[in-house]
């Protein structure tokens, strides 16, 4: 039928398999034609649609078994080598990754992308078509998933042997839909049919244990026995280099109960739940990413989620370091560290810890002295908030029931380490309490999960130069005090691949002209050769033509998803991120309001010298995160009246983009031109949006908190449009706040009477607006300092405005935000990991 397939995908009406092409296997495929044989034979031989179909779904799933073909061969030659040198190797522990689509990604580093263009050329459809068949991989929720995503891409390009593990969540944290009553909450479907990048491992298998209790041996060694025992099923997401032979893994782990324990009696009596009891709760273990842990119930599901990652993670190693031993060899438990790494992502994966110790010493034999050495010699913690909601605690009490061995394991750890502060630290005697790990606080026990972290890890890093010396003066000083040398910053980095090579051609495609390499996709330092030509009149001109492409492309998707039309000439003003009062999208919408109230104000004149802006905010609020979803409501309620009023919509629009994720950032990104990343100074760890918007020539509006000041140092303080308090300021000026000596902004009280006016319909913003209110007490007084910056803030959106009046000194300072980027490669952040904390060496496959 390839005869008679049109170029648009069309032939008459429903599309099938071409038969001029032969369905041959070429899983090694790089030309054209080889490759359309390849995705035919998939189509007809890996069915899984109704015979003879070749739509854009049928499309998207043979080709993406065509791709994967080449990445199994060279995962498979990986797996060989990495077994044959037997390297040290890292292990990722994380509760999240948000990957985006794995289409585009994978043709793009296996240098593909115009052989698969031209072949499905050839067969009837286009390739960027194809890649939208693909649905996210609902694997994480914000900047931890995403990080852990673009540190799998730079360890298989920089040839590192390097593996992820997580959970092979179904449904996600969830779908955000945008209704009249705000954010809207829906199961992810990416899972409804299949994933074609995943392979189930049907021989990788290990046992979870959760309850039961703990027996003492008859030679004194304990046994943790009974409760109930979930199957942990290994599936594995190729991670290919950027043109390496190296192919690493992601694996997720999925949870499954035996067929044993189906009870087939129950079941024919009538009894159909309780015959199915453990394979329920098995379902539920990775059905949700963070379920609600409001309830005793969600707290056992949440820390149930996090041992079935480390436990079913550290079994995997374990069998890994054995199988990879010289055979009739005795096995070495001494050598452990020096083969393997374990990078513990936050605090989720803390539990690593005590399983590590119970496997070493209540299954291998080996006694607490040596397992202690071995466990802090392969465990490091990477500390991603200073926020106290996110420094896990869990009760003690739901320990006890549902991990008796790690509770029995934890508290020796604390024993010991309160013991060591008292023989060798007597001045820190008073401060035991707040060091050590378990907080017997009668009214509410915990156990402190940074704590364990910081006692048992060799090295314990922060991710940005201004977080990381929060940690060493501030949340884990006297720690700093006993070990000196365990602490370290790490900035976060981003992956050149994703984040401009393949999400914005038309600029990777004028940087490459300019620096005549394409080097620098995988050396991001040879940007700062941009900066010569920065007043170039002939790139300017081209890097403005790339930046109108991009934001064309970015406004045909916001009519897609929202039905509004915006302006591609206007300022296009981002914000996408997890919704958080301290990362203060209220600020931004209390601003522009302010700004609205004045262009109704003026006259048409007067409307006509403003700079015609288009401000966007996406992201998601938790869903038990109540003023979270306000701020979304009021952002949507705000755009409802703006976009319809016709005296303004001409010279601003208010947009929320709906379902914010890894594709729709990389729609946004590219055809940004100013980013706000305005949290309250010290209160975010890094953050890699403003690297990714940076990067692709966006200019940031931003406080001095996270990766913003080292941004600003990178690409030049006049290219940084700063505003607010600073760090060390935010203490006092809480103080002050509770001391009644706050004056609020009167444009400040403004935006928030306009609001109360009614003017964004009948909604109830008063609980949302009283958090700025008031001097103290809960929910009150304006932690996170909205109403102090709100003036800064303004005056440099002032500037703004007229900064982008000139065109010619706007695309300089963007070029310039570029040519600054080159340190966030996360690139550099792995290397750093892999010289200073988890000394590895490159093992690339021959």
């Amino acid at each position: 039928m390839a005869g008679s397939v049109k170029k648009n995908g069309s032939a008459g009406g429903k599309l099938e398999i071409p038969e001029n092409f032969p369905a041959v296997a070429h899983p090694l495929a790089e030309k054209p034609n080889e490759i359309a044989s390849n995705i035919v034979y998939h189509a007809h031989y890996s069915p899984n649609f109704s015979a003879f179909k070749f739509e854009p779904e049928q499309a998207y799933c043979a080709t993406a078994g065509s791709v994967r073909d080449r990445l199994i061969q060279q995962w498979n030659e990986t797996y060989r080598h990495y077994h044959k040198v037997n390297p040290k190797q890292t292990y990722y522990l994380s509760m999240e990754y948000l990957q985006g689509r794995a289409l585009t990604n994978a043709v793009g580093n296996l240098d593909l992308q115009g052989a698969y263009a031209d072949a499905l050329k050839q067969l009837g459809h286009k390739l960027e078509d194809i890649v939208e068949q693909e649905k996210d991989a609902a694997l994480g929720n914000g900047g931890l998933g995403r990080l852990a995503s673009c540190f799998l891409d730079s360890m298989a390009t920089l040839s590192l042997p390097a593996w992820g593990y997580g959970l092979r969540y179904r449904y996600g944290l969830f779908k955000q839909r945008i209704g009249k009553g705000g954010q809207e909450e829906i199961a992810e479907d990416w899972l409804d049919k299949f994933s074609p990048w995943e392979i189930v491992r049907h021989d990788i298998v290990f046992p979870i244990r959760f309850f039961g209790q703990v027996d003492v041996q008859p030679n004194g060694s304990r046994k943790w026995v009974g409760g109930e025992v979930i199957q942990a099923v290994a599936y594995d997401v190729p991670i290919p280099g950027y043109k390496t032979k190296n192919t690493n893994s992601l694996r997720l782990w999925d949870a499954r109960a035996r067929a044993e324990d189906f009870n087939l009696f129950q079941f024919n009596d009538g009894q159909y739940e309780s015959a199915a009891v453990l394979h329920s709760r098995a379902q539920q273990i990775c059905a949700v990413l963070y379920p609600g842990d409001a309830t005793e119930e969600g707290k056992l599901l949440r820390l149930k989620q996090q041992f079935f990652l480390c436990s079913a993670s550290l079994q995997d190693i374990i069998a890994r370091f054995k199988e990879r031993k010289v055979e009739n060899e005795v096995i070495q438990w001494a050598e452990f560290p020096s083969k393997v790494a374990v990078q513990l992502n936050d605090t989720h994966p803390t539990l690593a810890i005590p399983e590590l110790m119970r496997l070493l010493m209540d299954e291998e034999g080996i006694g607490w002295d040596e397992a202690w050495d071995i466990t802090s010699r392969t465990i490091a913690y990477t500390n991603h908030t200073v926020l106290p909601e996110a420094l896990e605690k869990w009760s003690q009490s739901v320990m006890w029931k549902l991990l008796p061995r790690h509770m029995e394991i934890i508290e020796e750890i604390d024993k010991r380490f309160i013991a060591m502060i008292k023989s060798t630290r007597s001045d820190l005697e008073t401060k035991v309490g707040e060091l050590c790990i378990l907080d017997h606080n009668p009214q509410k026990a915990v156990v402190r999960m940074a704590n364990l972290c910081v006692v048992s890890s060799h090295t314990v890093n922060g991710v940005a130069e201004l977080h990381s010396n929060i940690l060493k003066s501030e949340l884990f000083a006297d720690y700093v005090s006993i070990w000196p040398n365990k602490f370290q910053n790490k900035t976060n980095g981003i992956t050149p691949r994703r984040w401009i090579k393949f999400c914005n051609p038309e600029l990777s495609q004028i940087i490459t002209k300019w620096l005549k390499t394409d080097k620098w996709t995988t050396d991001l330092d040879l940007l700062s050769n941009l900066r010569q030509f920065a007043d170039d009149s002939e790139l300017q001109k081209e890097w403005e033509s790339a930046k109108l492409a991009s934001k064309t492309r970015l406004a045909n998707y916001i009519l897609q998803v929202t039905g509004e039309t915006i302006d591609p000439h206007s300022l296009f003003d981002i914000q996408v991120k997890r919704i958080h009062e301290y990362k203060r999208q209220l600020l931004n919408i209390l601003g522009a309001i302010y700004r609205y109230k004045k262009l109704k104000e003026m006259s048409p004149e007067e409307r006509k010298k403003t700079t015609p802006r288009t401000i966007m905010i996406g992201g998601k609020a938790f869903a038990t995160y109540t003023n979270a979803k306000r701020i979304v409501k009021l952002v949507t309620d705000v755009g409802a009246v703006v976009n319809t009023d016709p005296e303004v919509n001409s010279f601003l629009k208010v947009v929320f983009v709906p379902n914010y994720n890894v594709s729709v950032a990389e729609i946004l990104i590219p055809g940004s031109e100013l980013s706000q990343h305005i949290s309250t100074a010290g209160m975010e760890a890094s953050g890699t949006s403003n690297m990714k918007f940076a990067l692709n020539g966006c200019l940031i509006i931003g406080t001095l908190d996270g990766a913003n000041v080292e941004i600003r140092e990178e690409i030049g303080e006049s290219n940084f449009f700063l505003f607010g308090a600073t760090a060390d300021q935010v203490a006092g000026l809480r103080k002050e706040r509770e001391q009644g000596q706050f004056k609020p902004d009167p444009r400040f009280e403004e935006a928030k009477k306009f609001i109360r006016s009614g003017a964004f319909g009948s909604y109830d913003y008063n609980p949302l607006l009283e958090s700025l209110e008031g001097n103290s007490g809960y929910g009150k007084g304006d932690y996170f300092l909205v109403g102090h910056d709100f003036p800064s803030y303004m005056e440099a959106q002032e500037r703004v405005d007229e900064a982008y009046k000139n065109r010619k000194k706007w695309i300089k300072m963007s070029i310039l935000s570029t040519a600054g980027s080159g340190k966030f490669s996360s690139d550099r952040t792995i290397e750093q990991y892999t010289n200073e904390i988890w000394k590895i060496s490159k093992c690339p496959v021959p």
